[in-house]
């Protein structure tokens, strides 16, 4: 029901601000350019869908072997006392946990290509348990809300961009991006947890907690140390080796179980591909709202109200023109990283904007992308709390990335 609220008001606002500047403003080229948008985003939410079905055909038929070959069994053992406090609807040895996990430590190692089918995967075998097929269950919003904070321990691309647009060292804005993508998860993780009356005291969840903590706080000190063609070559080298040893251990495990593996990986790749089917028409509908909304100069009419907010408060400004990424960033991942990009081209990549749309940029995932493509897949429709907790993380992540941002940079 949400997504149907957002969708409206994304096209009507784009409509009535089409009106006012034709009307008012005399520009007879902005709906000329909005349905222009719609058409290409149309284009581009086809383009993706069918970019993610080879990646869903390999990575749902890897996922099955795993499945048969008893994965989910070895990953509950490490983490089912944690989920089973998180998923409580799950119950011990769910089929979900194996790809749960999985999604969750392809985001930390900024491994979009196979987080996105493990994540698909863990939505199916939650809705196999869900009693209402078309209303999003607990564990699906815990689970989709989690993955929308975007807790990412090396953000590798940003770095990359970084250094494509001369930064000095690309790499400074890797312990600020961490610190704000997990102020991210952490409030996605306590809103949920309240709407599912979830004890984050318990000492199971504080133990794993923690030692996440502690995890991201050795990986800051480790990582600080380092020149960036070093955090570059080790987090490329370990996030390809974790991933080629995960194909490689599934298939141990299946021979182990002497299950045929072949077969198993074509059963899960028909599986994938029917998937990627089947987000098409939730992944268009939600990028061409996005597009129209953005090209009608919407957002432009949103920063230039909080601008002036803040100039009346007496607030410091500086880092208004890196906002345009923080708004961009839960609506389009390929509009942020254009905005951060022009951002850095506009003020320099060294610069206070250049470094606060980075931060901001690492701070959060592609909320709607996430919600359309995994509650699409599924066929839910009333995500009831799912977009507010979202939501909720996004905001508190930007907030985070830009108090960080003047914390190191300013």
């Amino acid at each position: 029901m949400a997504l149907n609220y957002i969708w409206i008001f994304f096209i009507l606002v784009a409509f009535f601000i089409g009106l006012i500047k034709l009307v008012f403003m005399g520009d007879v080229e902005i709906f000329s350019q909005m349905m222009a948008s719609s058409f290409d985003m149309a284009k581009t939410g086809f383009e993706i869908s069918l970019g993610l079905t080879g990646v869903l055909t390999l990575w749902m038929g890897i996922m099955k072997i795993g499945e048969r070959g008893g994965a989910v069994k070895v990953f509950s053992r490490l983490i089912g006392p944690f989920f089973n406090k998180l998923f409580p609807e799950l119950g011990k040895d769910h089929p979900a946990h194996g790809a749960i996990m999985m999604n969750i430590a392809a985001n930390m190692l900024n491994l979009d290509n196979a987080a996105t089918p493990m994540g698909l995967k863990a939505m199916k075998e939650m809705q196999e348990s869900n009693p209402n097929k078309d209303t999003a269950s607990n564990a699906q919003i815990m689970f989709l809300v989690l993955n929308a904070s975007g807790l990412t321990i090396i953000p590798v691309s940003i770095m990359v961009f970084r250094a494509q647009m001369g930064a000095a060292n690309p790499s400074d804005i890797f312990i600020p991006v961490l610190i704000a993508t997990f102020c991210s998860t952490l409030a996605g993780l306590i809103s949920v947890s309240f709407h599912q009356k979830i004890n984050l005291f318990d000492k199971v969840i504080l133990s794993y907690i923690g030692g996440l903590t502690v995890l991201i706080a050795a990986m800051i000190w480790y990582f600080s140390g380092l020149d960036k063609d070093q955090i570059q070559t080790i987090s490329s080298v370990a996030s390809n080796v974790v991933l080629f040893s995960v194909i490689a251990g599934f298939i141990l495990l299946g021979i182990r179980k002497k299950i045929n593996v072949y077969d198993a990986f074509i059963e899960g790749a028909k599986e994938g591909f029917s998937t990627a089917v089947m987000i098409i028409p939730y992944l268009i509908a939600i990028l061409v709202a996005i597009g129209v909304f953005r090209v009608s100069g919407a957002l432009d009419w949103i920063i230039s109200g909080i601008e002036w907010a803040f100039n009346r408060e007496g607030i410091n400004t500086d880092f208004i023109p890196a906002l345009p990424t923080a708004l961009m960033k839960p609506l389009s991942g390929s509009g942020s990283r254009g905005m951060m990009v022009d951002a850095m081209k506009s003020y320099g990549a060294d610069s206070f904007v250049g470094r606060v749309a980075s931060t901001v940029q690492g701070a959060n995932d592609t909320t709607f992308y996430i919600l359309a493509v995994y509650f699409g897949a599924v066929g839910i429709k009333n995500t009831r709390y799912a977009v507010v907790c979202a939501l909720i993380a996004d905001l508190v992540g930007a907030i985070a990335a830009i108090l960080v941002a003047y914390l190191f940079f300013h």
